[in-house]
């Protein structure tokens, strides 16, 4: 499957969609989004199983700064509409292929016990701040 260019509008609805979802942020003007750019339309074509997105971070600014973008290119990868990969800088064909092999390898049982776990941490520590008395 090729690259698709996603918006603000049809982010979410790709995220909660799709299995697995590549989302790349580059913008025109970007010397190593450019050159990103073929790698990962190459991949894309070894994995029409995968949405790889493209967001222009120029035309999408609020979405990039809902996603803190501080640095382009930026990759994102989300499995069952988590978050599992996020970093920023060019990779290389091999690097990329690591990428897609790993979120494709997760224990999503494992991942989704673990993102229970922290919110429930995090409501913890919240409801503890609120100064409630502890049992």
């Amino acid at each position: 499957m090729a690259t698709v260019d996603i918006t603000g509008e049809q982010f979410a609805s790709t995220i909660q969609d799709n299995d697995i979802v590549l989302v790349d942020f580059w913008a025109e003007w970007c010397g190593p989004c450019k050159q990103f750019g073929p790698t990962y339309s190459a991949i894309s074509e070894k994995h029409p199983e995968i949405v790889f997105s493209k967001v222009d971070t120029e035309a999408e600014q609020q979405l990039a700064g809902e996603a803190g973008i501080t640095s382009i290119p930026t990759l994102m990868a989300f499995r069952e509409k988590v978050l599992v990969f996020s970093q920023p800088g060019a990779l290389n064909a091999q690097q990329l292929e690591e990428v897609v092999s790993a979120v494709k390898a997760l224990d999503m049982e494992e991942v989704h016990a673990h993102v229970a776990r922290s919110q429930a941490e995090a409501e913890a520590a919240a409801s503890n701040q609120d100064g409630t008395p502890q049992a």
